[in-house]
């Protein structure tokens, strides 16, 4: 059966994957059994995919980047250079902690950016299109349209579906050239106007 995605020869793919229409998986990256990977999305340069991950249309994950089981990836999440997941609370090498039950989900939602060298604890949601800044540490739920920096990472702003930051009028509205769409800002949280 021809395959109509891109698997680099130094890349391993194993058995009982699913991989979408027009995905590239580059130079030393693993993808591990029962995971999932959407359509046109490119996993560059030494990333892993761990059993079970779901990864949606259109995402792109930079080089080293693990996305361990327990995470799952919204269409058009972006993963930057060396940025980092977790899925266990307690690691401890004596009292080893393997399997599902010990797992704690992460979910990246639609359109969110990981800045390079962020980390993202487990058991947290990063929501739609948030900018995660680099090295940031997101240590708790992250809202939709939220722009993050910092250890542990703090909402400091607030940006388009296209990543521009967004500055409301006195009556609270944006508008982003960029997307082309409106925003407003009402009980501490971005939504986006029809």
């Amino acid at each position: 059966m021809e395959k109509n995605y891109y698997v680099n020869e130094h890349a391993v793919v194993d058995n009982n994957v699913e991989i979408g229409e027009g995905t590239k998986i580059w130079h030393f990256s693993h993808v591990q059994s029962g995971s999932k990977i959407g359509k046109k999305c490119v996993l560059g340069q030494n990333v892993n995919v761990a059993t079970d991950v779901i990864i949606g249309d259109f995402v792109k994950i930079q080089n080293n980047v693990s996305v361990y089981e327990g995470v799952t990836l919204e269409d058009y999440v972006f993963c930057g250079p060396s940025m980092v997941f977790t899925n266990i609370v307690e690691p401890r090498c004596k009292y080893p902690q393997v399997g599902k039950e010990f797992y704690i989900n992460t979910l990246i939602k639609e359109g969110a950016s990981l800045g390079a060298n962020s980390t993202v604890v487990c058991g947290h949601t990063v929501g739609r299109f948030a900018l995660i800044g680099a090295g940031a540490v997101v240590t708790k739920d992250i809202p939709d349209f939220a722009l993050v920096v910092g250890n542990p990472g703090r909402v400091i702003g607030w940006v388009s579906e296209a990543g521009k930051k967004l500055k409301f009028d006195e009556d609270g509205f944006a508008f982003c050239e960029k997307s082309n769409k409106k925003y407003k800002f009402e009980n501490n949280k971005v939504i986006e106007v029809e």
